[in-house]
């Protein structure tokens, strides 16, 4: 528990020697790891294997539910779509792309969130960045050498501190971030091909 105390002294000690910038940066870091959080979870790909053969094998299944991930569901409801549409002798493509719509909802769900996040870091880094500057510069001006010690100090520490905790925030937001936008596109590849296979089938 003392240990704990101390950490937490140390981080409060930290933040307030980059002034409010410093909070600023910790605020933005929350929304990005819950984006982040959320996009990972809810990205899952579910059962492995090609498109074409998770059909059949939903196909052959019928309503038994045997979901691992969200191309799982997105397929159960195309296929669901699909016979509604064969029963009331409609085309299928858009009643599928309905069914699908609610998953490329969640597919991009935080996406914008995510990259103003790590667009933004920087930019608050570098404006604490200057506001330090300003300080350094205004202490060099004082009369008082010994007041300019600690005010030179304070203000090349603030500059530093935030222009690290902007990359701090914005370099991992954007490495995870890329990637869980390359797993994006690949379900926006997967549900057009999903589209394609059942409806082909259902108008032959």
């Amino acid at each position: 528990m003392e240990a704990l105390v101390i950490y937490w002294d140390q981080f409060i000690h930290f933040m307030n020697a980059g002034g409010i910038i410093m909070w600023v940066l910790f605020a933005l870091n929350l929304p990005l790891w819950y984006g982040l959080g959320y996009r990972y979870f809810t990205l899952k790909r579910g059962t492995k294997g090609n498109v074409r053969r998770l059909i059949e094998k939903h196909e052959s299944r019928g309503d038994e539910k045997v979901y691992v991930g969200i191309l799982d569901y997105a397929i159960h409801d195309a296929l669901k779509a699909s016979r509604i549409a064969k029963s009331i002798a409609k085309k299928p493509r858009e009643y599928i792309y309905d069914a699908l719509f609610p998953y490329i909802i969640i597919t991009t769900k935080y996406s914008v969130l995510i990259k103003t996040v790590v667009m933004l870091a920087p930019l608050i880094g570098l404006l604490g960045t200057v506001s330090g500057m300003i300080e350094t510069f205004d202490a060099l001006q004082s009369s008082s050498m010994f007041a300019q010690g600690d005010s030179i100090a304070g203000g090349i520490s603030k500059a530093l501190f935030t222009t690290e905790l902007g990359l701090v925030v914005a370099v991992p937001g954007l490495i995870f971030g890329k990637i869980l936008d390359r797993k994006e596109e690949q379900f926006t590849l997967e549900f057009e091909q999903i589209v394609d296979i059942i409806s082909t089938k259902d108008e032959k």
